[in-house]
Formats: structure tokens, C-alpha cells, sequence
């Protein structure tokens, strides 16, 4: 169903229904609460003047809605006013969503959320108004309902005393174009009709078929007319969301005249008897008749029934928040579709008793004359006119800002909506922040916020008010600017914390150790000041290595010697840190009060290098004539630094260091001659003696390290 007009003659209702097909004229008589339908009339367009709710052709709607008004009025006397109803499928449905910074404030209150709901429906009306092709730049605000609440991008129940980074909220908000409310004055201008009230189908419906007690229940209300579905979802004793389907009673339609190629009336009239009758007879296109089971005409619509089906379905469910409703009650003309009902149960997970058709016997206050038929088809033009009588929505004036904002009043109107129609912005809400900056903190980027503004205050009627208090003609609305946020503002302090210094005794003097802290290069303290893009570096000095170089010691080099070419560390002779009593490697950290001391040893001799590597030229330490001799058993001597040299002479980091490699044999006195350059004294007699050890020895005979070996010659 569509729109409906109602007046008043004495106790008489008079109201208009203008849907996508015809437009249904209807008189109400009430007494007592009890409506009786006096009178109705219902007119097919001539032309296809109405499209998804909305007039496309005032001169021909206008023409209709005449020639209603002449027929009612030769029955009942002059009509002048009429209420009407907005159809729902000319509301618009759009998702919105708003994420705002909260870093640093105090935790989330309930007018916070308030002010972030409202700033989420009014980027919904901003993308409904960039979506669609019109001039109109305003859509009435019908209701809203939040399908998430999220924390740092993590959906959450509630945000309610909750801090971190971001809050968002996502909303799915129903609007009402202006142009259909003036169009439709046009129509009823044309007609010589006043406006007495104006309502929306779904609000219609709803309050005859679901009184305010239930209205506490998640119920989905279906109008299904025509061309369009038309839906509602009631929760927490009021009407959350409306929605609406392109697709209706034409599509079932259609589908069996294609298939039995019929024309669209036959085929229209074929579908209303497949509920009464086991058997249809159509007349096809080319004038052959046949009969059909209905069994056989379900079947070929069943395709069409289900996409039907799952289309209203998948509208409930984000209209509900991604979720079924507790039930689906289904009104309108295309209700009658066999086997709607259950198809929807099934796409909705629900008892196939919780989707059922409501028709008149729902309305227990309504009767009918003689000779109207009752059908769920007459529920939203009846409930249009007792909707129009018990709850006629109004235009209200109110002022924002002195400025006379009207306002539509389809539901219970709040500060939110009169701001909204104000076009008051979300940041308008709030002082703006401070201007942030960003550092980069030992090579990494950093972003210091601004402080965030101060709320605005809203004035209602001078008291302080939220969002969410409800408003009355004539109110008074002002909106006090929040304060601004102060820029960002931080010392070297605030971005690392405290850095504490350690005191470390070296030498038995105490020594304190400062952190270093640069910035842009110079040594700056804790507490300097930093501005927008400063380079700043720190480093806590505690590594052993670090802390001699501020002492200004010399670091400890590694005692490295080559050995027949090769790189080799003598870990042995290197010079040995201590903490306390530990020996300490250069990159070990310091504690506050560590007691450094160095341990140094004497440099090692050829002997012991070679002893300490366990090299393979094995060497034999003697002494020839009271003189030190290292004997190698390659037969070759030991080079160092290229010349040769006893096993006692002193190695130091960096000399390199030659040895033969060893043969099996041992050594013999005769070898020693290979290591020293002797030569027989002149004065000597031809006669000597060998000893070893101060016992007589042969020329061949084996030595070993630490032998006394002379020559001693006769006298």
C-alpha cells in the first residue's frame, strides 16, 4: 500500500491510500473506539504515475484521487481535508558509520555516545544524498538503530565508561525524502483536498496490528503490495527501522505469465484463484484455453516465490541488525502468495507459526458494510485512517541558533533532530582539537596529539540538555561552542620517561654516568622542550665498552697474533675486565654502584704461544754453553716477525709468528748445531768433550727440553 488521506465529517474519517497500482478512497464512521468502514473505492492508475512510493505524475494522481473524491462525495457530503500516508517504500535506508579519536580523554559517557550516534546518521544522510540523482538536498530522519559499537576497531557491547584509542559507532538510519511530502500536497491541491494529517504506512499498520504492548517484542511488520514490499521492525516499544523491497506481488505475477504466456490481468486474476481452487482455466495470448492444476502453477512459480522470499528476508535482517526477528507478521494484497510464509520461516530460521498472515479479524475494533470484502489487503488503508485520528504526525517549528528550523514530526522529536534538520555538523559538537606534531624518537616517527576540545554545551530552553531529550513546538535550541584544544606540547621527558644515571667505581675513584640525550644533534637535558619535527636521540650508557669511552679509557683491543699467516686470538693473554670478582666481556651491561677492575697479565713468550696452541711443530727448550736454544723438530727454527728467535723471546698483539712443521724424530745433541751459529774457538785444543747435563754425552745421542748442553774443550 502507498499513501492515504483522512477527514473529518462530524465522527467520519476520510483517507486516500495511493499505491503503485490503484489509489483506495475509504470512510471510516468511529464510536465509541469501534471504526466502522463505511465506504470504499478503489481506482486503477491510468498510467504508471506512481513509482516506489513516490509521485511521478501530479496531474494524474491528482486526476484519480478527483475522481475518488466525486464518487465518496455523492455518498457522504462535501469532503474538504484528508489524511494521508507517506508510503514506506519511498523511505530511504542507509548505513552510516563514525570512528572519532578519544586518546586521552576522560572515559565514555552516555551523551557521548549520543553525539557519536548522531554524527554516524548524519554521514548516512550524506552518502544517501551523494547515491541519489535529485535536487533535493533534505530527507526527514524517520529512525535509527546502532548495529555496532566498536572499541579500537573490535566490535563491544557497550562503550559506555570504556577508554582506548578510537570509538565508532555503525548505524542503519531510514529516511523520508521531502519531495514525496510536497508532492503529495500538490496532488491533494490539484484535487481541491487540504492535508489534515499525515502518517507512514508502517507506522500505520503497526498501530492497529501491534499495539504498544507488544511493541516491546523484535516483530517484523511485511506490507506486501505490488510493486514493492514494504517493512517495519518493532523493538523496545517502538518502531526501530523501515525498509523496503522492489520486488512484491508483479514479480509472482510475471513469472506465470511468462511461463503460460498470458496477458498481465489474466495473469493477475490466475494467481488470486490458485489459493481457492485445485484447477485454473487461462486463456493464453493466442486465444487457447487450458487447464491447469494448480499444483502444476505452483511449481512454475516457485522460482519466483522464493526469490521473493529471500529477498524480504535479507531486508529484515539488516534492518535488524544481521539477526531474525521473534516473528514476521505479513500483510497486503501479496500476502496471499501460497506458500510465502513458509518460505520466509525457512530463510529466517524460524517455527513456521512465528510467519503468518494478519488480516481484518486481527483488527477486533473494525467493522465493515455490507459488500466489502474483507482481505488482508484492506489492513494498511484501515489502519491508515485510525492512524491518522489516534496518532496524526504534524509539521512542529522550533528555533536553533535563532534560526526557525520545521520539522516533521514523525515520531517523538529530539534535540538530535531538530540539529540534525539544522544541519548542525559533529564537529560542530565539540571545540576543535590542537594541532599535533610529529618527532622521530631514535629513527622511529612520532605523533604527539593535540589536547582534544572541550564538548559543546547544548541550551534547551535555557537548561542544559542532551541529544536525546525530546523537544515541543516553539523550543528553544542554542548550541554553546566547546573550548579548543591546546596544541601539542611535550618535553624529551614525556616521550621516554625517566632515564636515572648509574654511578660506577673504576680504579677505586667513583664515576657518574650520564644518559645521552640529543636532539637535532646537540646534547640537550630530560626537561627541553621539543617542536614539530625534531630529530631526537637517546641511549642509556651502561655497556662496559661505552662507559670506558666516556671515561676516556682506552678499550682493551684483543690480543691477536698471526701464526704462519693466520689470524689467531690468544684469549689466554688478552687483558681482562672484572665485575667484581666476574670477568667481564665489553658489551655486558653495568648496575648502578659496579666495581670495574682490570686484570693485566705479562705477555707470553714464543713457548708458551706455541704450548698454548698445541701446535704440531713441537719445540725442546735447552741451553748450549749457559745460552737459551729452542730446538723445533721440523729442523726448521721459529720465525718471528721473519727472523728467528729462542723459545723465551717475548710475544706482543700483532707479531706474526712462523713454525715449521714437525717431523717424528727426536732430537739429538747434533741438532743444536742447527739452531746456533757456532764457531770452534781458535785457541782451543782439538780435544773436547760432550756433556748434557754436566754427564758425557755422544754427538748422536737424544736430548730433551730443559738439558744444560756444553762443549767443553781439554786444556
Amino acid at each position: 500500500m502507498t499513501k492515504k488521506r483522512c477527514i473529518i465529517l462530524s465522527n467520519k474519517l476520510f483517507a486516500l491510500d495511493i499505491g503503485t497500482r490503484s489509489v483506495v478512497g475509504i470512510i471510516l464512521t468511529e464510536q465509541d473506539g469501534i471504526y466502522h468502514v463505511d465506504d470504499l473505492v478503489t481506482i486503477e492508475h491510468k498510467e504508471r504515475s506512481m513509482i516506489d512510493g513516490q509521485i511521478h505524475n501530479i496531474v494524474s494522481v491528482a486526476n484519480v484521487i478527483s475522481e475518488i473524491k466525486s464518487i465518496l462525495e455523492e455518498r457522504h457530503g462535501m469532503l474538504k481535508k484528508v489524511s494521508v500516508a507517506a508510503a514506506g517504500r519511498a523511505l530511504k535506508t542507509m548505513e552510516g558509520s563514525m570512528t572519532i579519536d578519544i586518546a586521552g580523554k576522560p572515559l565514555f559517557t552516555s551523551e557521548d555516545i549520543n553525539r557519536l550516534e548522531l554524527a554516524a546518521v548524519q554521514q548516512a544522510q550524506q552518502k544517501l544524498l551523494s547515491s541519489v540523482s535529485t535536487a533535493d538536498d533534505y530527507y526527514y530522519c524517520v529512525g535509527y538503530s546502532v548495529l555496532h559499537y566498536k572499541l579500537d576497531g573490535d566490535e563491544i557491547g557497550s562503550l559506555i565508561d570504556q577508554a582506548g584509542r578510537t570509538a565508532t559507532a555503525e548505524v542503519i538510519a531510514t529516511f523520508l525524502p521531502r519531495v514525496v511530502v510536497e508532492s503529495l500536497l500538490s496532488a491533494l491541491k490539484r484535487a481541491e483536498l487540504e492535508m489534515e494529517a499525515l502518517t507512514l504506512e508502517p507506522i500505520a499498520a503497526i498501530n492497529v496490528l501491534i499495539p504498544p504492548s507488544m511493541r516491546r517484542l523484535n516483530v517484523a511488520l511485511v506490507d506486501i503490495g505490488a510493486g514493492t514490499s514494504d517493512i517495519a521492525i518493532t523493538n523496545n516499544n517502538t518502531v526501530v527501522s523501515y525498509g523496503m523491497v522492489p520486488i512484491a506481488g508483479d514479480e509472482i505475477t510475471e513469472a506465470l505469465s511468462n511461463n503460460y504466456l498470458l496477458d498481465f490481468p489474466v495473469a493477475e486474476l490466475a494467481k488470486r484463484t490458485l489459493a481457492t481452487a485445485e484447477t485454473i482455466t487461462i486463456t493464453d495470448i493466442l486465444g487457447f484455453e487450458q487447464q491447469v492444476p494448480s499444483s502444476e502453477v505452483l511449481a512454475a512459480i516457485k522460482p519466483a516465490i522464493e526469490k521473493l522470499a529471500t529477498s524480504i528476508a535479507e531486508e529484515i535482517k539488516k534492518l535488524n541488525n544481521r539477526k531474525s526477528p521473534q516473528a514476521v507478521m505479513v500483510v497486503g494484497g501479496g500476502s496471499l502468495t501460497p506458500h510465502l510464509t513458509k518460505e520466509l520461516s525457512s530463510r529466517l530460521d524460524l517455527p513456521e507459526n512465528r510467519v503468518g498472515i494478519r488480516g481484518l479479524d486481527a483488527l477486533s475494533e473494525v467493522t465493515l458494510s455490507d459488500g466489502i470484502i474483507s482481505t488482508p489487503a484492506l489492513v494498511t488503508p484501515i489502519g491508515i485512517a485510525i492512524a491518522a485520528r489516534r496518532a496524526p504526525i504534524h509539521y512542529m517549528s522550533v528555533t536553533v541558533n535563532e534560526k526557525t528550523i520545521r520539522l516533521f514530526e514523525l515520531k517523538e522529536m529530539t534535540v538530535g533532530d531538530a540539529l540534525l534538520a539544522a544541519n548542525i555538523k559533529a564537529r560542530q559538537l565539540y571545540g576543535k582539537p590542537g594541532m599535533g606534531m610529529s618527532v622521530t624518537l631514535n629513527g622511529s616517527l612520532m605523533t604527539i596529539p593535540g589536547e582534544h576540545g572541550s564538548s559543546s554545551k547544548i541550551l534547551l530552553n535555557g537548561n542544559i540538555a542532551s541529544t536525546k531529550d525530546f523537544i515541543s513546538n516553539g523550543d528553544e535550541i542554542k548550541l554553546e561552542p566547546g573550548r579548543n584544544g591546546n596544541d601539542a606540547s611535550a618535553t624529551i621527558r614525556d616521550l621516554i620517561g625517566e632515564i636515572s644515571p648509574i654511578e660506577v667505581t673504576f680504579n677505586e675513584r667513583k664515576h657518574t654516568i650520564v644518559p645521552r640525550i640529543e636532539c637535532n644533534g646537540i646534547p640537550v637535558d630530560l626537561d627541553t622542550i621539543v617542536n614539530d619535527r625534531d630529530q631526537i636521540s637517546y641511549s642509556s650508557i651502561t655497556k662496559l665498552n661505552d662507559v670506558l669511552s666516556v671515561l676516556g679509557i682506552e678499550t682493551i683491543e684483543p690480543f691477536e697474533i698471526y701464526v704462519n699467516n693466520k689470524r689467531t686470538l690468544l684469549e689466554k693473554w688478552t687483558t681482562q675486565f672484572f665485575i667484581g670478582d666476574m670477568p667481564a666481556s665489553p658489551d655486558q651491561h653495568l648496575k648502578d654502584g659496579d666495581v670495574i677492575r682490570l686484570g693485566i697479565l705479562d705477555p707470553p713468550t714464543v713457548d708458551e704461544v706455541v704450548s698454548s696452541m698445541n701446535h704440531s711443530a713441537q719445540t725442546t727448550a735447552v741451553t748450549f754453553n749457559g745460552e737459551p736454544v729452542t730446538l723445533t723438530n721440523s729442523g726448521s727454527p721459529i720465525l718471528l716477525n721473519g727472523k728467528q728467535v729462542d723459545a723465551f723471546e717475548i710475544v706482543r698483539p700483532g707479531d706474526r709468528l712462523t713454525i715449521a712443521e714437525a717431523s717424528s724424530r727426536s732430537f739429538l745433541f747434533s741438532d743444536i748445531f742447527l739452531f746456533i751459529n757456532y764457531t770452534m774457538p781458535k785457541t782451543s785444543s782439538t780435544s773436547y768433550q760432550l756433556l748434557r747435563n754436566g754427564e758425557p754425552i755422544g754427538f748422536n745421542d737424544p736430548i730433551f727440553s730443559g738439558d744444560a748442553l756444553e762443549i767443553k774443550f781439554d786444556s
